[in-house]
């Protein structure tokens, strides 16, 4: 019998390169001219990264800055969720943005049914947050990999364990 070849589907971000960011970010802000003598602030809460800044308008200047950042240390962006902005103290606003770990169900059937209808002869299945594709043929493993990254998604998605 033939050797089944397999890959996972999963999204993950790496948190250290999240920090970097944001430490780098803080260190821009306080030396753009724009933000001096704001209150414009980030902060890492958990999984989530808090913005605070004087008003809106300071917090899309600040959000862009982070994106940037982020998007510098290979950060996928597409796995910030951002809330809604809210009154902080001193006359402030903040958002907070979590970042989205692993894949939820509905992205995993879209996935699923994204490799069932590609015709290739591969099997895939959910394991919790992430999925396993397992086939025959290398190639046919790749088209789908090609298949996935072509795909609208709402989370930005990894390939690993390929055997």
């Amino acid at each position: 019998m033939a050797k089944e070849n397999s890959f996972d589907i999963v999204s993950k971000v790496d948190f250290s390169e999240v920090t970097n960011a944001i430490t780098q970010a803080l260190k821009e802000i306080q030396t753009r001219y724009d933000f001096k003598g704001s209150k414009s602030n980030l902060s890492l809460d958990n999984e989530e990264i808090v913005l605070t800044s004087d008003d809106e308008f300071k917090l899309e200047q600040l959000k862009d800055v982070l994106l940037s950042k982020l998007i510098k240390r290979a950060v996928p962006v597409k796995n910030l969720d951002y809330g809604k902005i809210e009154g902080a103290s001193g006359g402030t606003v903040r958002q907070r943005a979590k970042l989205v770990q692993g894949i939820d169900k509905e992205t995993s059937k879209k996935i699923n049914a994204l490799i069932k209808d590609s015709g290739l002869k591969v099997k895939s299945q959910i394991q919790g947050d992430q999925l396993r594709v397992t086939g025959k043929n290398k190639d046919d493993l790749q088209k789908v990999m090609a298949a996935v990254r072509e795909a609208d998604l709402t989370v930005d998605v990894q390939f690993v364990n390929f055997r």
